[in-house]
């Protein structure tokens, strides 16, 4: 086909809100098939996906024809979803091939020593790259412990979302702001204090909440706890490629190189090939330059990896509506709600806070902060200098809230695969959401007080 008709994409405009029931048909899935019809959900996981994919791409081709469905296919699958599972298969290899061997009793003060090590770690090296680094140790000293699953929570809580918020190599929003020219120093400044007391808080509540937990636990089972006070690391080399992997990512941010070629309407730039290309390759020398016998005592197995990567496929692709809808601004079926964050010409800042959140918890929190960030005027320096309580709402919403579900960060979802391959019994959709909003809406209320 010609080219300028392969270059062909949705219009946004013209966009109603039911070519969004595909993706909560996945979302609705993800939630309700394991509580009430969970042998077929394991079983068929991806001709699921497969089926909701189809209702999406079957009247989009009915109504729009091949080019556009094609476009939206290759935009989601090439351009979204490639890197993010390239990034995500490098930190899962790699930290799959770190044995940390922590020979000391597993009760709560440890547990809180490892969350807020992992807290600071996610500021450092990504949401990501912390939690697949730590969720193996954490879930190997807490093993004899009879109550589990809030330990997993508060991890996804900590490390797999608020502690991203301290610097913008922590989560993809605040990296795709510092991109578009919000300031490092900016970002640290302005993010540190909602982060120390987020975090405070949480491990404060969970200080109370795994005391009480381990008191109730037999006396046998602290019987069996190991005292030797002593830890060890194996596959010390594959911290040398984490490093590697949190550089590249921010030499392909920072790389301004113009080379782009465009095929079939979609545009790939040499960053990003030589980013994937980096990846590939990085997780390869983990998986060559490691024993296998490390990964053995970790576990590991690709059933994780399998799982979310079904999960992400049908996300991205019948995500792709839904954030043209959002990016179409008011002219899009979203003009309401695009018109409700601006009244008399001036932001309003609560809105900001609490919209473009509620969104990161179910959609990408990556392309929402840029939507919003969009919405509010896209000039890094405005915002900064004229607005920084806005910039400020919209950043803070889309790390924190990406905590509200497990679709709502990269981690979240992985952290619990492992969990679940470890033998915990982690709580549902609906029920982790119980356990996230009861701890997480009272203290973003108060951020939205304080800070905005």
């Amino acid at each position: 086909m010609p080219l300028e008709a392969m270059a062909s994409t949705l219009p946004a405009s013209e966009l109603s809100l039911w070519w969004g029931l595909p993706f909560a048909g996945i979302l609705l899935s993800i939630a309700l098939m394991p509580l009430f019809m969970s042998r077929l959900w394991h079983h068929h996981t991806g001709k699921i996906i497969i089926m909701w994919i189809l209702i999406l791409l079957v009247p989009l081709y009915y109504c729009y024809g091949w080019s556009i469905t094609l476009n939206t296919v290759a935009h989601a699958l090439i351009q979204e979803y490639l890197p993010f599972m390239l990034l995500l298969l490098a930190l899962y290899t790699i930290s799959g091939s770190i044995v940390i061997h922590i020979h000391i009793s597993g009760g709560t003060r440890l547990n809180i020593l490892l969350l807020a090590a992992g807290t600071l770690l996610a500021g450092i090296m990504g949401t990501t790259g912390a939690s697949m680094l730590l969720i193996r140790p954490l879930l190997r000293i807490n093993a004899h412990r009879q109550h589990r699953a809030h330990v997993v929570i508060f991890f996804i809580l900590l490390v797999g979302n608020i502690g991203g918020g301290f610097t913008p190599l922590g989560d993809p929003p605040l990296f795709l702001g510092f991109l578009k020219g919000v300031g490092f120093i900016w970002t640290v400044q302005h993010m540190l204090c909602p982060v120390l007391l987020n975090s405070s808080i949480l491990l404060t509540i969970f200080y109370f909440l795994d005391r009480h937990y381990w008191r109730r636990e037999s006396s046998q089972i602290h019987q069996t706890t190991n005292h030797n006070k002593t830890w060890q690391i194996q596959g010390k080399i594959n911290l040398i490629l984490l490093l590697a992997v949190v550089a590249v990512v921010l030499f392909s941010g920072l790389w301004n190189n113009s080379t782009v070629w465009s095929y079939h309407g979609i545009e790939i730039s040499l960053v990003a090939v030589v980013r994937d290309g980096l990846l590939a390759l990085i997780t390869i020398l983990a998986l060559v330059g490691t024993d296998s016998k490390l990964r053995q005592l970790n576990h590991f197995n690709w059933a994780p990896m399998q799982e979310v990567g079904k999960l992400f496929a049908g996300i991205f692709i019948t995500l792709s509506p839904v954030m043209l809808m959002l990016q179409a601004g008011s002219l899009g079926h979203f003009r309401e709600l695009v018109n409700l964050l601006q009244q008399h010409g001036e932001p309003v800042n609560p809105l900001y806070f609490w919209v473009s959140g509620l969104l990161s918890g179910f959609l990408d929190n990556a392309p929402t902060y840029l939507v919003f960030f969009n919405l509010a005027g896209g000039n890094a320096a405005l915002l900064m200098q004229q607005f920084p309580a806005t910039l400020l709402a919209i950043s803070m919403g889309s790390v924190f809230m990406g905590a509200l579900s497990y679709i709502g960060n990269a981690p979240n979802l992985m952290v619990k695969a492992i969990a679940e391959q470890q033998r915990v019994t982690m709580p549902g959709f609906f029920a982790y959401m119980v356990w996230s909003f009861t701890l997480l809406i009272p203290i973003l209320c108060l951020n939205a007080i304080l800070f905005i």
